[in-house]
């Protein structure tokens, strides 16, 4: 039984929105994922997908791309991405399949792991950080501790957490979310959003303060799911 990663699957099945417009890497960008995914992840395996799963609008519109995901092999644990629109009711979506669980104010279990997560959002400081972004980001701060509070009241004490947004600005500056982080004495975080040219540069992987950050973003991973236990 393994745990392996992959996000920013940016399925399109039902609308037209053919990714190898950001580039020659994501040409039949599907067919690479599903061909790795079924080449190494068994039915006894889960993988954890950090958002920006479905490029519809609409909750119906993104059932084919959640089927699609769904009849992949192994266990699939799904977190919120910032173009998830589709995303409705955590309690309906958690009622669709028994193989692909939603992450909201909840948690799940790998053996003797907890897997906590929430979308994330921008930090401060960062370029792209403006005021109006101040309520969401202490949102989503709430979000992960309610998630991690379940997890350490039912005794977990290895925890991974899920985010979509990378849990720093483009400094590397600590945050309110490397705080939580700390506090909660967290394993690993696995974290997805950053795409492009930005990956030829200086990306959050590795080990830093004693916790493993992992960039899980589909194009970085060659669309190809990367094991982590």
């Amino acid at each position: 039984m393994a745990l392996y990663t992959i996000s920013d699957l940016h399925l399109g099945f039902n609308v037209e929105k053919p990714m190898d417009i950001f580039g020659d890497k994501w040409k039949d960008h599907c067919k690479k994922i599903k061909e790795n995914w079924i080449d190494k992840v068994t039915e006894r395996d889960m993988v954890l997908i950090a958002g920006d799963i479905s490029w519809s609008l609409k909750e119906q519109d993104s059932k084919y791309d959640l089927d699609w995901i769904n009849e992949l092999p192994g266990k699939k644990i799904i977190s919120k991405g910032n173009h998830d629109y589709w995303w409705g009711s955590i309690s309906k979506l958690n009622n669709m399949y028994e193989n692909t669980k939603f992450i909201q104010n909840n948690y799940y279990i790998y053996e003797d792991y907890a897997i906590c997560g929430t979308r994330g959002w921008v930090c401060p400081s960062g370029d792209k950080y403006s005021e109006k972004d101040e309520k969401i980001y202490n949102r989503e701060q709430i979000r992960l501790k309610i998630s991690l509070d379940a997890a350490k009241k039912n005794g977990y004490e290895n925890i991974i957490v899920m985010l979509h947004y990378p849990p720093v600005n483009d400094k590397f500056e600590e945050s309110e979310f490397t705080k939580i982080i700390k506090e909660y004495k967290v394993k690993k975080v696995i974290y997805g959003h950053l795409h492009g040219p930005i990956l030829l540069g200086k990306v959050l992987d590795g080990y830093f303060d004693g916790v493993e950050y992992i960039l899980s973003s589909a194009d970085y991973l060659d669309f190809n799911p990367k094991r982590i236990l």
